[in-house]
């Protein structure tokens, strides 16, 4: 499972841990997480790489919204999540964005 939601009982926030498998990342060396939560920023959620060959990170980001998202493997190639729970047009020829509901 590539996304996995804790959503808080104190507050309206879901901590999301986003997971690339090691087969998506294709022997990255660094991945970053890029989306509406971080205005699209391609340097702010680097991925931490595990000795499995995978890479993760955990954002907490506000309940009831949903959110576009995808990766960026070594800072050239666009890869989205197999676990989205959905997937929009990008607007970019025929390319899509992942989307996390919370």
């Amino acid at each position: 499972m590539s996304l996995v939601k804790k959503h808080l009982k104190t507050k309206q926030v879901c901590k999301v841990t986003f997971r690339l498998p090691r087969e998506l990342a294709n022997d990255a060396t660094k991945v970053t997480l890029v989306g509406e939560f971080n205005g699209w920023n391609r340097k702010s959620l680097p991925l931490e790489k595990l000795k499995s060959g995978d890479f993760k990170v955990t954002v907490d980001l506000e309940s009831g919204r949903e959110y576009q998202f995808r990766y960026l493997i070594d800072g050239e190639t666009w890869q989205n999540d197999d676990g989205a729970d959905r997937y929009v047009p990008s607007g970019f020829a025929g390319e899509e964005n992942s989307v996390v509901a919370v």
